[in-house]
């Protein structure tokens, strides 16, 4: 427990330092050389590589717009869509361009996106 303490304290003393440096240039190869104690620019790293947010609701809508059912549709590709923050263009087909989507399965073995 002292030792999980101890570490505690040293990491808060020099974390702060970290930020300090990470701010400083944001670019890749600043963050390159990454060392396990370095959270702050792991954290950096991190967010450069996170897909941003789509509006799914809008994406589904546009998606299904030409299904014959339209809430079922949009109810399947909204959970997919919020998986994987991707929806395939146009209204049907065009799989390739989102894998994740294209891969999800229901319980009994069918392709569960639209």
């Amino acid at each position: 427990m002292k030792l999980l303490l101890s570490m505690f304290i040293v990491l808060l003393l020099v974390l702060p330092q970290e930020f300090v440096e990470a701010s400083d240039s944001t670019t890749l190869d600043s963050l390159s050389t990454i060392k396990e104690g370095d959270v702050g620019e792991v954290a950096a790293l991190h967010k450069m590589y996170l897909r941003p947010k789509i509006n799914c609701e809008f994406a589904c809508a546009r998606r299904c717009r030409e299904s014959s059912r339209v809430k079922v549709c949009a109810r399947a590709c909204g959970s997919c869509c919020e998986r994987c923050q991707c929806v395939p263009p146009g209204t049907y087909g065009n799989k390739a361009a989102c894998p994740c989507y294209a891969t999800l399965r229901t319980h009994g073995r069918k392709p569960k996106c639209p």
